[in-house]
């Protein structure tokens, strides 16, 4: 039984296939558009040199493309919304009872924080606003 190139190649694509989804990297996908594009190169009376350079252009040509488009849509990207107690640095709150060095309470996103002044020689009143700097573990230091 003797089996077209073309069929071949085929055969190579569908094989290119399956790791393709088994393992979701797109080069395998790249390589099995090439393995057709080989086929048709096959089907068409082209030689063996003709499929392989069909091949290897082709699955670079894909690859080079995919990587720019996809090095765009990393640069693209949103940046990421802060969460947890970064979300709460650069926040404003209101001194509850008299922040200094030594330490104070806050309302900082609805909730009662201690807090501490971020420069010991500072202290804050009731009512006034101030700045969260950062949080040192479930105390706020503030200026």
């Amino acid at each position: 039984m003797d089996i077209d190139a073309w069929v071949w190649w085929l055969i190579g694509a569908v094989g290119l296939g399956i790791p393709l989804v088994l393992t979701a990297m797109p080069e395998f996908g790249m390589f099995a558009v090439g393995a057709v594009a080989a086929a048709v190169v096959a089907a068409l009376g082209g030689g063996i040199v003709a499929q392989v350079l069909v091949f290897v252009i082709v699955s670079v040509a894909l690859t080079a493309v995919v990587r720019v488009i996809a090095g765009r849509q990393r640069a693209d990207r949103a940046p990421v919304h802060a969460t947890g107690i970064d979300a709460l640095k650069g926040r404003q709150a209101v001194v509850l009872e008299r922040v200094t060095g030594g330490g104070g309470r806050i309302k900082l996103a609805g909730e009662v924080w201690s807090a501490r002044a971020f420069d010991p020689g500072f202290s804050y009143e009731p009512g006034q606003q101030v700045d969260v700097v950062d949080i040192d573990g479930a105390t706020a230091v503030v200026m």
